[in-house]
């Protein structure tokens, strides 16, 4: 009788156990995921959160630390680590923080971040910048930690001296010194309008100072704007306004639409005389024809992009805006979380007579309600931004 009633204390102190492991995890222990993943001359950690949290980022030698201002209990779940140069992954926690230690390998690293407010997510991506690599520099001692906000917005990252030119003052890489960035339609000609009221020329007008901010703070290069206010801009004084500026790149934002209201996610385009398909040669027709919409392009005007085309000596031009154009698409889905409509060749007008590489963004589309309501939030304007930023970056480690 004795052994029977010790087993049955035996029994129930288990299960008192397990009852307060279990009522403990629901009193709010939540969990912090992280994932890794190598990729072309860098490492990336996604870490996802429970829920938007504030945090920071903090360089100790060969650590990272993200910092969360948190009271909840978290716990770290990690994916299983296989990463070229993440050594490990760990935990430590204070009164008021949760940190998260991320360790590099060595302590020669850059790192660059960004945040997906979609999905409560944060990218790391850790550039190594040992002598061994020969292109990148050490990152600077007095680089500030980057931070989000409690709202979620994403910081604005410093980018990698592995894909990007020094700071303000500083030579640019390889010759670049000017990006022209176009708002589409303005003015009179409004461009698309959503089932809201939604406005195209505000949305690119909107995403396209934000993207110039983004630059000027973090890039050696000057940014000027074929228009920073709401006023007419014939798309041929756009192309001009690039050459007279001497632009080594130009970036076109505009705001897609289509008579299928469930259209939706991003297009990237670069020139080429032969759309490649009769939507995107459509959607040329709509942009080429400004406040005409239903004049089409006519023989004569096809004639006079043949005629730039072979001027501009368009194929050292095209190959890289297609680059330009792959990385851009890349970027916007992977940030925003929209369909992938892949990149595409049609004869813009806009791309026409600009003297350097060129690509039109079609970053969503405001005849699908849904996308409507993104497109007019300044957190999607800032993603949008942000994506392009990244894709710059990325353009321009291949470009030098």
């Amino acid at each position: 009788m004795t052994g029977f009633n010790e087993t049955k204390r035996l029994r129930l102190a288990l299960l008192a156990g397990l009852l307060l492991s279990l009522l403990s995890s629901a009193s709010g222990q939540s969990e912090i995921r992280v994932a890794t993943a190598d990729h072309d001359g860098f490492s990336r950690v996604v870490v996802t959160f429970p829920s938007p949290l504030s945090y920071t980022l903090e360089k100790v030698e060969s650590l990272l630390q993200v910092k969360i201002k948190s009271g909840r209990n978290l716990q770290l779940k990690r994916d299983t680590l296989q990463s070229r140069f993440i050594k490990s992954i760990n935990q430590a926690k204070t009164s008021d923080l949760f940190i998260l230690e991320i360790e590099a390998q060595h302590a020669r690293f850059r790192h660059d971040s960004f945040a997906v407010e979609k999905s409560r997510q944060l990218a790391i991506d850790f550039y190594p910048t040992e002598a061994s690599h020969g292109d990148v520099a050490p990152p600077p001692e007095d680089s500030p930690p980057s931070e989000i906000a409690q709202d979620g917005v994403p910081p604005v990252p410093l980018p990698s001296p592995a894909a990007a030119p020094s700071r303000a003052g500083q030579p640019a890489i390889r010759g670049i010194k000017t990006i022209v960035i176009d708002p589409g339609h303005g003015g009179l000609e409004s461009g698309a309008r959503g089932k809201f009221g939604t406005l195209e020329k505000d949305i690119t007008l909107a995403i396209g100072l934000r993207l110039k901010r983004i630059i000027e703070r973090n890039l050696a290069f000057r940014v000027e704007m074929t228009r920073d206010k709401d006023i007419d801009v014939a798309l041929e004084n756009r192309a001009a306004i690039a050459n007279n500026h001497k632009a080594d790149l130009f970036i076109s934002i505009h705001t897609n639409s289509s008579y299928r209201r469930n259209a939706r996610g991003s297009e990237t385009f670069f020139l080429s005389l032969n759309a490649t398909d009769e939507e995107a040669r459509r959607l040329a027709y709509l942009e080429n024809s400004s406040a005409q919409l239903d004049k089409p392009l006519v023989e004569e005007s096809e004639d006079e992009i043949k005629m730039i085309l072979w001027d501009m000596a368009q194929s050292a031009y095209l190959k890289q805006s297609q680059a330009l154009a792959e990385i851009i698409q890349d970027e916007l889905n992977s940030l925003l979380g929209t369909a992938n409509r892949g990149i595409k060749q049609a004869p813009f007008k806009v791309l026409t007579g600009v003297a350097c590489p060129a690509v039109l963004v079609e970053v969503a589309f405001i005849s699908n309600p849904e996308e409507e309501k993104e497109l007019a939030r300044e957190s999607f304007q800032d993603s949008v931004a942000e994506a392009v930023y990244r894709a710059l970056v990325r353009y321009l480690k291949i470009a030098g």
